[in-house]
Order: C-alpha cells, then sequence, then structure tokens
C-alpha cells in the first residue's frame, strides 16, 4: 500500500467540512457539522426510512493474482463533546471532592472557554488473503472503541484551577465485512461493508444531535494490494468493463491513489473523486474545505476582526493552527497561492 500517497488525500477527506470559514463556533453552518460520510447507529438510520445510513458498501476489482493479498483500513472520526467546568473557587489540584459547575462560558484571565464537538481520529487495520478462503464466503470482524472522559485543568496566572475543560465520548461498536468472489482465476470482486453496530436507545423523536455521538464520522476505506493490482473504476480496460460495470457502491466511491499509472492502493470515500487525485503543492495545509481556494479562504482569515481571531483561536485547536498558519505565511507563500499553470494544450487553430 503506497500510505505516503494515500495519507494526503485521506485526511482531506477524513476532515473535509469539520470546521468552515469563519472558523468560528457561533457561526450557522458550524452548528450543523459532520456532513459528509456518516454512519448512524441502525436504530436510528432504520427510524428515518432510507433517508440516514448506518452502513455503507464498497466494491472494486482485483487481478493479476491467483491469492490477491490486501491490506485493508477503515477510517473515520468519533465525535467526543467538550463541556467547561466552574469552580466557586480555585483550587489546588483536582479531587473527588470538587465538583465543577457546567457553565455556557468561562473566562479565566482574559481566556475565553467554550463547549464544542470535537473529534478523535479511529483507525481498523485488517491484513486480508484472498483466494479459496474467502471466495464466496463473507467474514465478519467486529471492533469496539471504549467509551472515555478526560478532564483538562483550566489554570489561572496564579497557578491554581480555575475550571475544566471535560471531554467525553462514548462507546463505538463496529463491525467490517469482507468477502471476494471469484470470476476467473486472477480476477476477485471484493466487497467491503462497514456497519455501526453501536446500541442507541430510541425515543420518541431521536435528534440527529443525539445520533452523531453514536456514529462513524467522515467514514471511508483504503484499499492496498501486495499481490495482484486493482481496475479502474473509471477507466476500466475493455475485458473488465462489463464485471466493474456490476460493482455497487453505497456511500462510498473507490478511486486510483498513488503517481499516475499505480495500481496497488484505492481510496473508497464519501466524496467522489477521480483517480490519482492530489494535493495542491502550494497549499500551506488543510483549511477542511475542499471546494474552496486557499488564497481566497487565506484572505478571508486575514480581514477577520481581533475578536473573531480571538474566538476562532478558541473554538477548537484545529482553527487555532489554521489562523496562526495564515498569519504566518510570507508574500512570496500568498503569491504561490495566487494561481499556477499545471498543463498547456495546443488550442483547435494551432493543433490543425
Amino acid at each position: 500500500m503506497n500510505l505516503a500517497a494515500v495519507e494526503q488525500i485521506a485526511k482531506a477527506v477524513l476532515y473535509e467540512g469539520y470546521l468552515l470559514y469563519p472558523y468560528r463556533r457561533s457561526s450557522i453552518k458550524n452548528q450543523q457539522r459532520w456532513n459528509f460520510g456518516v454512519l448512524y447507529p441502525a436504530a436510528y438510520a432504520e427510524a428515518q426510512s432510507g433517508a440516514d445510513a448506518s452502513t455503507s458498501q464498497t466494491e472494486c476489482i482485483i487481478a493479476g493474482s491467483a491469492t490477491p493479498a490486501l491490506e485493508l483500513r477503515v477510517r473515520f472520526l468519533q465525535l467526543v463533546e467538550r463541556t467547561i467546568g466552574k469552580f466557586d473557587l480555585p483550587i489546588a489540584g483536582i479531587t473527588p471532592e470538587h465538583q465543577p459547575v457546567q457553565v455556557n462560558r468561562l473566562e479565566v484571565d482574559g481566556m475565553l472557554f467554550d463547549p464544542w464537538q470535537e473529534a478523535v481520529e479511529r483507525e481498523i487495520v485488517l491484513p486480508l488473503v484472498f483466494g479459496e478462503t474467502l471466495n464466496f464466503q463473507p467474514t465478519l470482524h467486529t471492533f469496539t472503541f471504549s467509551a472515555g472522559k478526560e478532564l483538562e485543568p483550566i489554570h489561572n496566572s496564579a497557578g491554581r484551577i480555575a475550571g475544566v475543560i471535560i471531554r467525553e465520548h462514548g462507546e463505538l461498536q463496529v463491525a467490517v465485512e469482507v468477502s471476494a468472489q471469484s470470476f476467473s482465476p486472477d480476477v476477485f470482486r471484493i466487497t467491503i461493508r462497514t456497519h455501526n453496530l453501536t446500541h442507541f436507545t430510541m425515543d420518541r423523536n431521536p435528534s440527529r444531535e443525539a445520533a452523531l455521538v453514536s456514529s462513524l464520522l467522515s467514514a471511508h476505506v483504503v484499499l492496498g494490494a501486495t499481490s495482484g493490482h486493482f481496475v479502474s473504476l473509471l477507466e476500466p480496460p475493455a475485458d473488465l468493463s462489463d464485471l466493474v460495470a456490476q460493482c455497487m457502491n453505497v456511500g462510498t466511491w473507490p478511486v486510483l491513489v498513488g503517481a499516475a499509472g499505480e495500481q496497488d492502493t484505492i481510496l473508497s470515500s464519501p466524496i467522489i473523486l477521480y483517480d490519482y487525485p492530489e494535493i495542491a503543492p502550494e497549499s500551506a495545509g488543510d483549511l477542511f474545505d475542499g471546494t474552496e481556494i486557499d488564497e481566497i479562504l487565506s484572505l478571508r482569515i486575514m480581514t477577520l476582526t481581533d475578536d473573531e481571531k480571538l474566538e476562532m483561536r478558541q473554538s477548537d485547536d484545529r482553527a487555532r493552527h489554521i489562523l496562526e498558519r495564515t498569519e504566518a505565511l510570507l508574500p512570496e507563500q500568498f503569491m504561490k497561492l495566487h494561481g499556477v499553470v499545471r498543463s498547456l494544450r495546443p488550442s483547435k487553430e494551432e493543433a490543425s
């Protein structure tokens, strides 16, 4: 698997839409997030009459080996609820006797702390060898990500603890179902289904926000071949085009990743891409919005007021990194963002 080639693209997919300009908690567009690749708990998804899914399916073709060897990675984000607690009087250390009061905002020596939804990265890695062992036989692999809670003390200028940041996430139960079907001695169709099996208690009218706590966010699949090669679903060879047309992809779309012509890595993401997607080398870092232009977003960030920048800085660590990186851009780096000609094609007149 060409992990170096896939890493940047997979990261962009993982965090697409995570936080959008103006990168502030108060912004309307950041008050309903997680729009790509959400696999909800099955109980919630079933109640939505097909509008939301708990399962995604990736199907692709691998050829060139009677026993192809694969590595499978399923990656997603898990929502982390960040709440803020305040102590009546600053304390020297947190003990069970000191119970903070939950607040909507805490100011400590000019620093503001607000509740927010953060995320933690999750990854499932499976080595797979296909052939007779898995031919026609779906194999189910189950995984549990335990619930967790972390406390981060908020110190004042005197070194005492005025409050606490509380980060909590629930338990997730995930199943990955793998199967292969042989169409000739060295041609297989591979099917990967990712299921969210997390328990979710239904009430009369469950909210999307409640379901997201138990969801897989930005879920996608990466497949690497160490024996055999993948077939492009966009430009398949003529002798495999009918077989490719039968592939059923639900909630994800697989494309080849790496240098043009390489066929050892597939990224199947909830965002439709072409084969061999690239991150522009001029990009200084992720802005969480692949549909926008880095130059425009960077210039917009520079126009934010001091109060808006303060809110952006304190909304999320990733937002703070964006602000710090943008403010540190040199004039020549801005010029590189202005525009690059990747290739030139002759006009019709010149071609004739």
